[in-house]
């Protein structure tokens, strides 16, 4: 049945014959055991019958979805576990401990808490590290260049629970090494070489947020996160299993819930890919729905390039059949100008992609 996920398959034992690509509550399932890579590997993907395979799954599912799940990943599971683990001890501190490490409009890593009221959407609590640390705020593309820093962001690391710090970065430097081996899979979907887009994480700005969605009293008038679309390049989301999230089809525009797998992370592309690959692939809505009797528990890696880079349509995807739908995009003013929406009321819309589109 359509839905149903067959437990022996997602540990995926040798013995048991298997598709590479199932569905999952209508979002694709796609096995990455045929990578193969240990993970100390850095080089690029080599193409083999089982990549080609793969690459044709994973266009498949950014083109008609902009979301799937991957099981056999590499990321070991302890790992993932303890990040969990120092979550759950880390948010269930008193409010007094955790606004000790609160964000705020200078440096946007640590704690936010959204006001639990009556009338409010977002409700959850979160927690954002940097996985390059210090972040320098502009960063150079001349590591030598002191004249081009700012300021930087620091992470604001809690001292409870005291395995935390440790935790968070043994995490980040596993679902990192995942994130360039999906981004070298999706490169090859798009014709290029699979190293392609390495060189614009050289000064990355990518996070990990680790959101509490605490009981809802008022799950009618509420949501966990509403709708909206990253921003980013890729992310790849680990979820506990009471789930909540929900994407919009693009077919119809229905929400389809996405059904919590054990050991699999979702992906979804962001803004950025829909601008490089010339809208080939889209940034799809999401939104995370609330549960009255559960906290639910979720970790989102955020794949950002530095803050120079210059995003537009990748030369190699343009011509005169399909020319450019977008003027560059400044990567690093475009993330701050959403950022300043978090701390200050606006009456004018928020920076969107479309807003760099090029009248055809």
């Amino acid at each position: 049945m359509i839905g149903e996920v067959d437990s022996a398959y997602v540990q995926a034992p040798e013995h048991r014959p298997k598709p590479s690509v199932i569905i999952a509550e209508g979002i694709p399932l796609i096995d990455l055991s045929p990578i193969n890579y240990n993970q100390q590997e850095e080089a690029a993907i080599t193409t083999t019958v089982s990549i080609q395979g793969l690459v044709k799954e994973i266009a498949s599912a950014c083109k008609e979805w902009g979301f799937f799940q991957v099981i056999n990943h590499k990321v070991p599971l302890d790992k993932r576990d303890r990040i969990e683990d120092a979550a759950r001890k880390f948010f269930a501190l008193s409010l007094d401990e955790k606004l000790k490490v609160r964000r705020d409009a200078v440096n946007v890593l640590g704690y936010f808490e959204a006001e639990h009221t009556k009338n409010v959407r977002d409700w959850k609590e979160i927690y954002d590290f940097n996985v390059q640390e210090p972040t320098f705020i502009p960063p150079s593309n001349e590591p030598d260049d002191e004249h081009n820093i700012q300021f930087q962001w620091d992470n604001r690391w809690p001292h409870n629970p005291p395995e935390f710090r440790e935790a968070c970065k043994e995490y980040a430097e596993e679902v990192e090494k995942l994130a360039y081996k999906l981004m070298e899979l999706i490169a090859l979907s798009l014709g290029l070489a699979p190293n392609r887009f390495r060189g614009f994480f050289r000064h990355n700005t990518s996070n990990i947020r680790l959101n509490h969605y605490p009981p809802c009293p008022y799950p009618h008038l509420a949501l966990g996160l509403g709708r909206h679309k990253d921003t980013g390049v890729l992310t790849v989301l680990a979820q506990d299993d009471v789930g909540g999230l929900e994407v919009r089809r693009k077919s119809d525009g229905e929400w389809i819930r996405v059904k919590p797998i054990p050991n699999s992370f979702i992906i979804n592309v962001g803004d950025m890919i829909q601008v490089w690959s010339n809208d080939a692939y889209e940034s799809v809505e999401h939104r995370v729905m609330v549960n009255s009797e559960r906290d639910r528990f979720s970790i989102p890696f955020f794949l950002k390039p530095a803050l120079y880079t210059d995003v537009k349509p990748l030369e190699e995807l343009i011509d005169d059949n399909n020319p450019p739908m977008y003027r560059a995009v400044n990567w690093g003013k475009f993330r701050s100008a959403r950022m300043r929406s978090n701390f200050a009321k606006s009456n004018v819309e928020n920076l969107q992609i479309y807003h760099f589109k090029i009248s055809q």
